[in-house]
């Protein structure tokens, strides 16, 4: 139990970090693309990659809560 959640925590987290990573680098890329300036770069990408990493945070808090749980809560054997 305790080595899923530190698998959880070594290995998800930085693969989650890098997939909002490489989504950023993608809308940046495909932004200077279509040629907006300093004004959208300064305000709506800054608004868009803050959302993308709270809706990270949330999911990857959903996804390692059932483990602490269990880790906080845990029963001895014959315990009711």
């Amino acid at each position: 139990m305790k080595i899923n959640l530190f698998v959880k925590l070594c290995f998800g987290l930085p693969l989650l970090l890098l997939v909002d990573y490489l989504l950023m680098v993608l809308l940046g890329c495909a932004s200077c693309l279509f040629g907006f300036g300093n004004s959208y770069f300064c305000g709506p990408y800054c608004i868009v990659g803050k959302a993308l990493l709270l809706v990270s945070l949330i999911l990857y808090l959903w996804y390692i809560m059932p483990d602490i749980r269990k880790l906080v809560f845990h029963k001895r054997a014959g315990e009711k």
